[in-house]
């Protein structure tokens, strides 16, 4: 997403600047909307470099362990060794790195890392700037979502002015949607519906949803924070089928009083308090029954102290 790659791709300018040779990998390539980052058409997704190259140290950032980065396999299996370097935000990090700058009330990876580069007297180019206010801007929902803070808000200020495209951001990632997107959006809405018991408000996205308006996985992206404005329930969710059936599950509240992170342990996921996701290899159905029943018991037995 906007914050890892963002990430990436401000640290990836911080090592060129200083001569360091480095390769930057993602499990999956980045979405076309993010292509406008510096240095984000190379980013390689080919698993056999991990076999064909030799690291000395390994930075994992905004992931809170190694599976979710989609990067255990491949480092568990080093015939060599290296220093594990984990910056994050998530508050289920597991702080499984040899160093680890995990600050769980920053608003977004990308937040940590400006306080890394001003501390440590770095300069702060235009397109690290643009590259760190990527990921602010995402992961704050443009300045409106419970991650937004003073903090967060000034940093805003200070990337814009080291020379950070705002325009070209909010281009890329926020006001530009086709008519087959905003189509499919009105699809999606239009099947929300409360679960009372856990207050939870959900709809889906199934692929054949994305064959019908011919719209791409990414270009179905937003919904979830779309539905931080929803008045009614507790939280919302969406989930969306991959193309191997399986669903990814996105939770969304507001409430100071709700910590959807730890709905989302329930179905091995994670994330923040008011935004964590998961994944469950079920059909629609039976997914959707699933998780409101696991939820459900979950709220009773903290309700009852157990």
């Amino acid at each position: 997403d906007g914050d890892a790659l963002g990430a990436a791709s401000a640290l990836a300018t911080f090592l060129d600047n200083h001569n360091i040779q480095r390769r930057i990998w993602c499990l999956t390539p980045p979405p076309s909307t993010l292509m406008f980052l510096p240095h984000a058409h190379e980013v390689s997704s080919d698993p056999t470099i991990w076999k064909t190259e030799s690291f000395d140290t390994i930075i994992v950032v905004d992931s809170g362990d190694l599976k979710y980065a989609g990067v255990a396999d491949h480092i568990y299996n080093l015939p060599y060794t290296t220093t594990l370097i984990v910056i994050d935000h998530h508050t289920t990090n597991q702080n499984y790195g040899d160093i680890n700058l995990v600050i769980t009330n920053a608003s977004s990876t990308n937040e940590i890392l400006y306080s890394f580069f001003v501390v440590n007297h770095e300069p702060i180019t235009a397109l690290m700037a643009t590259a760190l206010m990527t990921g602010l801007i995402t992961d704050t929902g443009t300045f409106t979502n419970a991650g937004t803070s003073r903090i967060s808000l000034s940093v805003g200020g200070e990337l814009i002015r080291r020379g950070a495209d705002i325009k070209m951001i909010k281009q890329e990632i926020i006001t530009d949607k086709s008519l087959p997107t905003l189509k499919l959006w009105g699809e999606v809405l239009s099947r929300l519906t409360l679960h009372e018991p856990t207050g939870i408000v959900y709809t889906y996205i199934q692929q054949k949803d994305l064959q019908r308006y011919h719209v791409n996985e990414e270009q179905s992206e937003g919904v979830a924070n779309f539905l931080n404005f929803l008045e009614e329930g507790r939280a919302a969710m969406v989930l969306k089928e991959r193309e191997d059936h399986t669903y990814k599950g996105s939770f969304r509240t507001t409430r100071n009083d709700l910590d959807v992170s730890a709905w989302a342990k329930l179905f091995g996921g994670g994330g923040h308090v008011k935004a964590a996701g998961f994944s469950v290899s079920l059909p629609l159905d039976q997914t959707i029954a699933y998780i409101l029943s696991s939820v459900e018991k979950f709220e009773q037995e903290k309700n009852s102290g157990k």
